[in-house]
């Protein structure tokens, strides 16, 4: 038997290894193991337990000396110590002996110039399929001599004991930037070994000069590339997914100085009200060599319930991007003209369109902003502003000062224009339509935009412009739709403030970033 070389990560006596199964062979030997169940259209259904997302407050990096002085260590990178590592390591490869192993060797980043190689080793069939569909994969011949720049190995299987491992639950993401290792343990969501990758990414791009990029990125006919920033409920997917432009990719991109590259070779959308008429790509992406997580499905005829949040609200399709018919594949664009911020204002004080400048590109883009609005989760009774470093603080293993910088360095030599887009309300009380976001935005990637008369918001001193085609006049100043003025000074300031409460962790910020953001009075 081909073992693969598991015996050098200490992984002996498997009961067989599997290496790069098609997605068909994958499905057959998850079906076989009893780990999820077919759906009418072909695709995977498995139930992912306890665990039906990412687990922050069980991951840990090995601070260890050659990284101690790198990684940014607080709330979001927690440190392990390298012996406390090492026993978990051994106990998990203990638990593997005597089990079948399925291995996928693939790459990350679609630019050869930088893309590294990944071994993940799966307990699972299922999550080998998972990640056989969500990162690149190899011809044929680049298997033959394949030497992975890091190693993960994820044991769902294998419980932590927290007072014995020193971890906090039975579930831990372990992560050895020195040995090039990552171990999942406990956690059967698949979402856990994509974001790994991306977390390693994020550590190893800035050392080459690329901007790693927690984004959707497009491109249209004429090669314009463009990239969108932003976190859950803004419409990072929905709008990067533009019928008018090619699909680059839905979730992580490096910035290179001559290229704009897709990390991944697929997606991983949530699947919670899913309608073939809302979102016809994602919805006929649903098919055979996909994996669905966590929809509820009809005992009997396995139809799926999107509507049902009864096991998640969190519920998820992975699945290659090709799976898009608008893709452009290799998922590689030119440098951007245009970058894009999107946010979800419940306050109602935010532009829905607005031009900033370096510094102020530079602000917005740590602070990371968008909010809750009152009802989404249980005791808001009114919008909480939510702020996520870079627009993605639970993969940055760097200051954000870097990323921010890298922002900044590769906005200037690209002459890129940043804009900040309101996707959600205004003071009519009612979120901005579809259609107006996406006639914005056009206009910013065509030029349109550029030809209205701007005007400087009291509050975020950002550039509104006071028209854009195809979009209301009234609707373009957020002042003009408010009738209680008052209320709209008092509410923008609210909300000024909470930005600058906000930004006093970053110590490491320059005076002039630190001066570009909104002021309360």
């Amino acid at each position: 038997m081909n073992t693969y070389g598991l015996e050098e990560l200490g992984i002996i006596n498997p009961s067989a290894v599997y290496r790069n199964l098609c997605p068909a062979q994958l499905t057959e030997h998850a079906l076989r193991r009893g780990e999820g169940v077919l759906m009418p259209t072909g695709a995977l259904c498995v139930n992912t337990g306890k665990y039906t997302g990412r687990s922050p407050d069980d991951k840990f990096i090995v601070d260890s000396a050659g990284v101690h002085d790198e990684i940014a260590w607080g709330k979001v990178n927690k440190p392990i110590s390298q012996e406390r590592f090492d026993a978990i390591y051994e106990k998990m490869v203990a638990y593997l002996q005597g089990r079948e192993i399925f291995i996928f060797d693939g790459f990350a980043g679609a630019d050869h110039k930088y893309r590294k190689g990944f071994r993940i080793v799966n307990e699972l069939a299922s999550e080998n399929l998972f990640i056989h569909q969500l990162l690149l994969r190899p011809e044929a011949g680049e298997l033959e001599n394949f030497v992975p720049d890091y190693t993960l190995i994820a044991a769902p299987g294998f419980k932590c004991i927290p007072e014995r491992d020193g971890v906090n639950s039975e579930a831990a993401i372990l992560v050895d930037y020195e040995k090039k290792l990552v171990i999942i343990a406990g956690s059967q969501y698949a979402g856990e070994i994509k974001k790994s990758v991306f977390s390693v990414m994020n550590y190893i791009l800035p050392k080459e000069g690329v901007f790693p990029m927690h984004c959707s990125a497009n491109i249209g006919e004429a090669g314009d590339t463009a990239v969108f920033f932003g976190l859950s409920g803004t419409g990072k997917t929905t709008l990067s997914a533009d019928p008018n432009r090619k699909l680059i990719g839905d979730d992580e991109h490096g910035w290179a100085d001559d290229s704009i590259f897709n990390f991944e070779g697929g997606c991983y959308a949530k699947c919670i009200d899913l309608s073939a008429e809302k979102e016809p790509e994602i919805y006929n992406a649903i098919k055979f060599g996909s994996l669905v997580e966590n929809v509820v499905l009809d005992p009997e005829t396995r139809e799926p319930d999107y509507t049902d949040g009864s096991l998640t609200e969190n519920t998820r399709v992975g699945y290659p991007v090709d799976y898009i018919p608008n893709c452009a594949i290799p998922g590689i664009g030119g440098t951007p003209k245009a970058v894009i911020f999107l946010t979800a204002d419940a306050y109602g004080v935010l532009p829905p369109i607005s031009k900033l400048n370096k510094n102020q590109a530079m602000y917005y883009f740590v602070s990371g902003f968008t909010s809750k609005l009152a009802g989404t989760e249980r005791g808001i009774t009114s919008p909480v502003p939510t702020f996520s470093t870079c627009f993605g603080a639970p993969f940055l293993p760097l200051d954000p000062s870097i990323y921010a910088g890298m922002l900044s360095e590769k906005v200037e030599k690209s002459g890129a224009n940043v804009y900040l887009v309101n996707t959600g309300w205004n003071g009519t009380g009612k979120r901005m339509k579809l259609s107006y976001t996406r006639a914005m935005i056009t206009a910013a990637l065509n030029g349109e935009l550029e030809k209205s008369e701007f005007v400087t918001d009291p509050y975020f001193g950002v550039s509104v412009p006071k028209t854009c085609p195809n979009v209301p006049d009234e609707l373009m100043i957020p002042e003009n739709t408010w009738e209680d003025k008052a209320a709209y000074a008092e509410t923008a300031k609210k909300l000024a403030k909470s930005f600058i409460e906000n930004f006093k962790k970053y110590t490491h910020m320059p005076k002039e970033v630190v001066d570009a953001g909104p002021k309360a009075e």
